[in-house]
């Protein structure tokens, strides 16, 4: 993700005391495994916002200066801090430098969740850039190699796949998948080599088709002359994106698209 990004550039200059969410009761603003950077004079990232974070980048300042702390610190979100949120957060605070670079942002980046984006249009380019903030680890396949940009986020890899439609048999277990190429044939076989895993291996939690509920029709009638039962077809989402966002600009229909996986990523 970018704020890892930008992380590793700034500790190749100056040390950071690196801020986590440890613990929370309550009502709070940020998640267990939340986190921020705090240089001398940046910071990246976010535990929440308002007086609690004003408060940790002070302390984390102060350590940066010289002094001394408990690795752990407890954070009532009450009318001292100007809050209301009513929980309690524990935040650590570890100072870290050039040396810790590499094995901090395998630890920051977490558990990133398998995603195959299959198409370099205009929606996926728009997607790429979307999904480089979030967690998800995105493998970018079309069949034309000259499609992809020279500089994608660090948690994205391209591949050229021809035909595309063999890309699926290696994608990680519990991928999830976006389907939008430059051609309807290539959906539509991309589609049916994804029914054809999820016949073999039921791994594939989401595979999503752009396009309109007439598109949908069409692919519906020519899978079902592949042999694909009602049950199967139900695995596909298409239209994507969540309900109620019109719009058509592929920075729209991305911001829907990331909005739709997510959801599918709580618990």
């Amino acid at each position: 993700m970018r704020a890892l990004e930008e992380v590793t550039k700034g500790l190749a200059a100056q040390d950071a005391v690196l801020i986590s969410v440890d613990s929370a009761q309550g009502s709070v603003p940020r998640e267990v495994g939340a986190w921020m950077a705090v240089f001398p004079d940046a910071v990246v990232g976010t535990v929440g916002g308002g007086h609690l974070e004003l408060q940790a980048i002070e302390e984390a300042r102060r350590r940066l200066g010289g002094a001394e702390g408990a690795p752990v610190l407890r954070y009532p979100l009450g009318p001292s801090l100007g809050q209301c949120c009513g929980g309690v957060m524990h935040l650590g605070f570890e100072r870290v430098g050039a040396a810790d670079a590499p094995q901090l942002a395998a630890r920051l980046r977490g558990a990133a969740t398998p995603l195959a984006l299959f198409g370099g249009g205009h929606v996926g380019k728009a997607l790429v850039n979307l999904l480089g903030t979030l967690p998800f680890d995105v493998t970018w396949i079309d069949s034309r190699d000259e499609i992809f940009p020279p500089q994608v986020p660090d948690n994205v890899r391209c591949e050229h796949s021809d035909p595309v439609r063999a890309a699926v048999a290696d994608l990680a277990p519990g991928s999830r998948v976006l389907i939008m190429s430059f051609s309807h044939a290539e959906d539509l076989d991309i589609v049916a080599a994804c029914l054809r895993r999820l016949r073999d291996r039921c791994d594939l939690p989401y595979v999503g088709l752009i396009g309109s509920k007439t598109k949908w029709a069409t692919f519906r009638h020519r899978l079902e002359e592949r042999g694909f039962d009602e049950n199967e077809l139900a695995q596909v989402t298409c239209p994507i994106g969540i309900p109620g966002i019109t719009g058509k600009q592929p920075e729209v229909i991305a911001v829907a698209v990331a909005a739709q996986l997510l959801q599918g990523l709580q618990p």
